[in-house]
């Protein structure tokens, strides 16, 4: 396969940034589109160019640092996967594929497809936690959860925290990323203690950190990788209102 890339190349948050042209001939079609791009950076490493900077880690679909921005969507054409588990077969012969990283105010860009996304970090901080007493692990069978719960819990928890919600928003907002984590402690027992004070400490972050607001579009579950619900969203809501009208502060 032969694929021209266009690149948005950035030297750091402060650079004005601009996209550049590659040609890449004789790509597989069985390469991964992080290989792909491999590939790319040995060849402008071989020419004495900077190679390209990208995040990658697991290349398993599990970490989520692989986010890219790929001819108009977060991790590319194919719904439920990640940029690493994405494979050149979904492209032509002959394609322009447009690559550029996160676009949010509260994502600011550290080198060309990096971005800083240590404010998710920081909204984990303010209440991603549960209080446990010391000691042995408690029997999991003398804690009881509904099936229901125990599923809507795992399937919140699946959020990999990528990124992808923010960028697929036309608000960047982190609502759909935020509500998982709340939802995934909020449905068990074992998240009850903070409950009130985690929901209102992660979106008081959220909203410092400069996310917008969510106005159920919809992109951020279509575009999800790992298929959360908009539903979480509409608990954390839930979740923070019941926490406002009763907090003692």
């Amino acid at each position: 396969m032969k694929i021209t890339l266009k690149v948005w190349r950035q030297k750091n948050r402060n650079d004005v940034g601009k996209f550049e042209t590659y040609q890449l001939d004789n790509v597989s079609p069985d390469m991964s589109f992080l290989e792909m791009f491999d590939v790319l950076n040995e060849k402008l490493i071989s020419e004495g160019k900077e190679p390209v900077a990208f995040d990658h880690d697991c290349r398993e679909g599990i970490c989520g640092m692989c986010s890219m921005y790929i001819n108009g969507r977060p991790h590319g054409p194919l719904r439920g996967v990640t940029t690493c588990q994405l494979h050149m077969r979904s492209f032509k012969d002959g394609d322009t594929i447009v690559v550029e990283p996160w676009r949010a105010s509260a994502f600011p860009v550290i080198k060309d497809l990096v971005v800083d996304r240590s404010a998710f970090d920081r909204i984990i901080q303010a209440g991603g936690y549960i209080s446990v007493n010391t000691g042995s692990a408690q029997d999991a069978n003398t804690i009881l959860v509904p099936k229901e719960n125990a599923d809507k819990a795992f399937m919140a928890a699946a959020c990999i925290g990528c990124g992808a919600c923010v960028a697929a928003c036309k608000n960047a907002s982190a609502m759909l990323f935020v509500s998982a984590k709340v939802s995934q402690f909020a449905l068990l027992p074992q998240g009850q203690i903070e409950r009130k004070q985690r929901v209102l400490n992660m979106v008081k972050q959220m909203d410092a950190e400069g996310f917008g607001n969510c106005t159920n579009t919809g992109a951020c579950e279509a575009e999800c990788p790992k298929g959360i619900s908009l539903e979480n969203i509409a608990r954390m809501n839930r979740e923070y209102v019941c926490a406002a009208l009763t907090s003692e502060n």
